[in-house]
């Protein structure tokens, strides 16, 4: 079973939220009849053939409760991906990464994770929180609930977290050097997870970071496709995050939000 959670949370936006809103944004754009339900690939991902899960119930009572939110969103994440289940998430900040990916390697231990954003988030804390949309991914690698992350498109690397990266043998694809493929060994389990930052603010205008001299919507579903058409490898979940509908244009970026969902799930479903 498939199934698409949303995931409005964005308490440890480093600096503005509103992405919290991006879940209903994002689901608006997918059914907004703009489009149909059929992949660039072929693949018919009409919502019959997969379960939307609705947005993940996390009061407001709990917002500064960050061990709770982790608590929770976590168990969705395994839950969903229990046996056979494949899971695509819209967040919310990248920190929601974190504990989904707790939730995922419960089921698939043996993790790789491919990484698209221009930033690499691997701070060990930002502003005094560990939990910031900047750290989640020194969280993930401290916790070893992955065996590889490959980050794509990253165009903010200063010392610190270039420390960071060699210290967890993070492979960063540079965007002022990248080749535009992905890495040709990718193999078994994959989860994905796209900042839409990773993207040149032309092509997405609505996010809290605008880090201009990123990549094309094109090659970023390029390189979707690259993994669909990878005999090794098996992509079991992934999530969309960083939308910001406060600072969208005529909603343009929750379409590119809504086209990165529709093409997430043809390869789920592969």
């Amino acid at each position: 079973m498939i199934s698409v959670l949303g995931i409005p949370y964005d308490n440890h936006s480093s600096f503005l939220p509103g992405s919290a809103k991006a879940p209903k944004a994002v689901r608006r754009a997918l059914h907004c009849g703009s489009a149909n339900y059929t992949t660039e690939l072929g693949v018919d991902v009409d919502p019959g053939r997969w379960t939307d899960l609705g947005d993940l119930d996390l009061p407001d009572t709990l917002v500064d409760d960050a061990e709770t939110i982790l608590e929770l969103i976590t168990d969705a994440a395994t839950t969903a991906t229990t046996g056979s289940g494949r899971l695509l998430s819209v967040g919310g900040d990248h920190m929601v990464t974190w504990p989904l990916i707790r939730g995922i390697a419960a089921n698939h231990p043996d993790l790789t994770i491919v990484h698209f954003d221009a930033h690499p988030d691997l701070y060990d804390e930002l502003d005094g929180d560990r939990y910031s949309h900047a750290c989640p991914f020194a969280r993930i690698m401290e916790e070893e609930l992955a065996g590889r992350l490959v980050q794509i498109g990253i165009r903010t690397m200063n010392a610190h977290q270039q420390e960071q990266a060699e210290r967890f043998r993070v492979e960063v694809h540079e965007i002022r050097t990248w080749n535009g493929r992905l890495p040709t060994d990718l193999s078994g389990p994959i989860y994905v997870t796209i900042d839409v930052d990773a993207l040149d603010p032309a092509f997405a205008p609505g996010i809290s970071h605008h880090e201009p001299g990123g990549m094309s919507t094109r090659q970023l579903i390029n390189c979707l496709h690259e993994l669909d058409s990878a005999p090794e490898v098996e992509v079991v979940a992934a999530d969309v995050v960083e939308i910001n509908p406060d600072r969208d244009i005529n909603d343009m970026t929750a379409m590119v939000g809504a086209k990165l969902v529709r093409e997430l799930l043809g390869l789920l479903m592969n």
